[in-house]
C-alpha cells in the first residue's frame, strides 16, 4: 500500500479549482463593485455637462429675500458669548476680506441658489483663502494643506472651489493689486483645481490619496514667486510651539506646576467650577482616541484651564485651552473648542440636498478633518463640557499660514494655484476624481466661469461689508476693534 503525502491532497484540489469554471466573488459592502458595461466615471462627469453646462456656474442671482449684512451677522452671533461677540463684529468691519472670512453661512445662502452638479464631497465649507496654512505632523515635519473645518459637511464641490477664488479676488483687492490680477488669481485656482483633479484621476487609488506632497507641490503648481515666503512662515511655524505659548502665558506655582496668567480680553483665568468641567471632559475625549495615543498622554498631568478668544468667525465660543505639563515639566496645551451645527446646514436644506444626522457636532468636525486632510493632529478628538459639544486638538502645533491679503502681484498667483491644487486633493479623498475631473474638462471654460463668479461675488462682499460698517457707526450693531 502506497503512502498519500498531505500536500498530494492539496496539489490535487488546487489542480481540479484550476480547471473548474473561472471563481466569482461577490461584490463586498463597503468595496466598489466590479467595472460594469455602463458609463464610467470619467464619461458620466462629462454627461454631466449637459444638464449643468461649465459656463453657468458664471451666474450669481441675489433673490430679494435674502438677509442683509447686519442680520445675517446678528443672527450668526445668536448663542454665542455676548460680551465677545463685538470683538467678532469688529474683526469683520477691518476689510471686505475680513468680513467674508465671518459670513460662511451668508454665502452659504447665496450658493444655494447657484447651479450644482449634484456630485457630492466631503467639503470644507470655510475654504476661503485664509484657511491653508502649515501644521507639524507627528514626527515634527511641517504640512501644508487646509487648515479649518468648522463648517465641514458633505456638500457640492462647486461651494468651496467658488468660495476660495472669491476670497483670492478680495485679498487681491485689500492687497492693492489690479484687477486683471485678481481675477486672474481666481481663475488660476480653478484651473489649478481642475489640472489636479485631472492628474489625480490618472493615478492609481493609492497614489492619488497621497499625491503632491508638500516638497512636490511648488513645481506641481509652478509656485516658485512663493518659496521665500514658505520659507519665512516654515521658519515662524516651527517656533510656535505649546512649550513657547507656555513659556509666555503661564506662572509657577507653589506645588511646583504653572498656571496661566490672565490677558484679557484675549486670555482670562475661569472660575474652578468651569475648569474643572473643563478638564473632566477629557476622560470621555480619550474615548474618542486611537488606544495608541493614550499612553503618551497618560504621562501628563493637567495642570490648569484657561477660557482664549481665537479666530474671527469662532470669536464668541467658547475656547479653552488646557495645560498639560509631562514629568520634566514640558508642557503639551490642548484647546477644547466649542462646536457648533455647520452654517451651511439650512442652506443645503434650502437646496434640497440630505446633510444627514452629524450626531455630536465635534466628531462631524474631526472626521471630515480627517476625510480631507493627509495627515491630521494625532491627539485630534471631541467631547462634551456641560451639554455642549466640542473638539478637541494641539494647540501651537507649530502652525503658520500666510496672509493671501499681504501677498505681492507675482504671489498671489502662485498661492492661488498652491490652493486650488490642496482642494482639489482633499476632494479627492471623498468624491471619486474621474467624476469631477470628466465634468471639468481640459479646456478652461469652468476656470472663466468661476473667474466671473469670483468677481461678482467679491463686490457683493464689499457691498455687505460696507453695510455692516455703516451699521455698527449707527449703533445698530457694537463692535471692537484693534483685538
Amino acid at each position: 500500500m502506497g503512502v498519500t503525502h498531505a500536500g498530494a491532497g492539496i496539489e490535487a484540489g488546487a489542480r481540479e479549482a484550476d480547471s473548474g469554471p473561472e471563481r466569482r466573488i461577490p461584490s463586498v459592502p463597503g468595496f466598489a463593485g466590479r467595472p460594469d458595461s455602463g458609463r464610467s466615471p470619467k464619461e458620466e462627469g462629462k454627461a454631466l455637462r449637459e444638464r449643468v453646462p461649465r459656463s453657468v456656474h458664471a451666474s450669481l442671482d441675489l433673490d430679494h429675500s435674502r438677509p442683509d449684512a447686519p442680520a445675517a451677522v446678528e443672527e450668526s452671533n445668536r448663542g454665542r458669548i455676548p460680551e465677545l461677540t463685538p470683538i467678532r463684529v469688529g474683526r469683520m468691519i477691518a476689510t471686505p476680506f475680513a468680513f467674508l472670512r465671518g459670513a460662511a453661512g451668508l454665502m452659504a445662502y447665496d450658493l444655494a441658489r447657484t447651479p450644482m452638479t449634484g456630485i457630492r464631497a466631503q467639503i470644507c465649507g470655510d475654504a476661503h483663502a485664509g484657511n491653508f496654512g502649515l501644521y507639524g505632523d507627528a514626527r515634527g515635519d511641517l504640512i501644508i494643506d487646509l487648515n479649518d473645518f468648522d463648517e465641514t459637511v458633505e456638500g457640492p464641490w462647486e461651494w468651496d472651489l467658488k468660495r476660495l477664488s472669491a476670497s483670492l479676488v478680495l485679498a487681491g483687492r485689500a492687497a492693492g493689486a489690479d484687477e486683471d490680477t485678481c481675477r486672474a488669481a481666481a481663475r488660476d485656482a480653478a484651473g489649478s483645481y481642475r489640472r489636479t483633479m485631472r492628474l489625480l484621476a490618472k493615478l492609481p487609488v493609492l497614489d492619488a490619496w497621497n499625491a503632491i506632497a508638500d516638497e512636490e507641490l511648488v513645481s506641481h503648481t509652478d509656485a516658485h514667486d512663493l518659496l521665500g515666503t514658505l520659507e519665512r512662515v516654515s521658519e515662524k511655524a516651527r517656533a510656535n510651539t505649546s512649550g513657547r505659548f507656555a513659556a509666555r502665558s503661564t506662572e509657577p506655582t507653589e506645588d511646583g506646576g504653572r498656571r496661566f496668567v490672565d490677558s484679557p480680553p484675549v486670555l482670562r483665568r475661569v472660575p474652578d467650577a468651569e475648569a474643572a468641567a473643563v478638564a473632566s471632559s477629557l476622560e470621555e475625549y480619550l474615548t474618542t482616541l486611537s488606544e495608541d495615543r493614550l499612553p503618551l498622554l497618560a504621562r501628563h498631568t493637567v495642570h490648569d484651564v484657561a477660557f482664549r478668544v481665537v479666530g474671527t468667525g469662532s470669536v464668541g465660543l467658547r475656547s479653552y485651552v488646557v495645560l498639560l505639563l509631562d514629568h520634566r515639566g514640558e508642557a503639551l496645551i490642548l484647546q477644547v473648542k466649542e462646536t457648533r451645527s455647520s452654517a451651511l446646514l439650512p442652506h443645503l436644506l434650502t437646496a434640497g440636498l440630505d446633510a444627514g444626522s452629524p450626531g455630536h457636532e465635534g466628531r462631524r468636525v474631526v472626521l471630515g478633518q480627517k476625510r480631507m486632510q493627509v495627515v491630521s493632529d494625532i491627539l485630534l478628538g471631541w467631547t462634551t463640557v456641560q451639554e455642549r459639544p466640542f473638539q478637541v486638538r494641539q494647540f501651537r502645533n507649530r502652525k503658520g499660514s500666510v496672509d493671501p491679503a499681504a501677498l505681492s502681484t507675482d504671489q498671489l498667483d502662485d498661492y492661488a494655484r498652491m490652493t486650488g491644487a490642496l482642494l482639489a486633493r482633499a476632494h479627492s479623498h471623498s468624491a471619486d476624481p474621474r467624476l469631477i475631473s470628466g465634468y471639468c474638462g481640459k479646456n478652461d471654460e469652468l476656470d472663466e466661469a468661476i473667474a466671473a463668479f469670483a468677481v461678482s461675488y467679491a463686490d457683493r462682499t464689499e457691498a455687505d461689508h460696507a453695510h455692516l460698517v455703516a451699521a455698527v457707526r449707527s449703533g445698530r450693531i457694537a463692535a471692537e476693534t484693534g483685538v
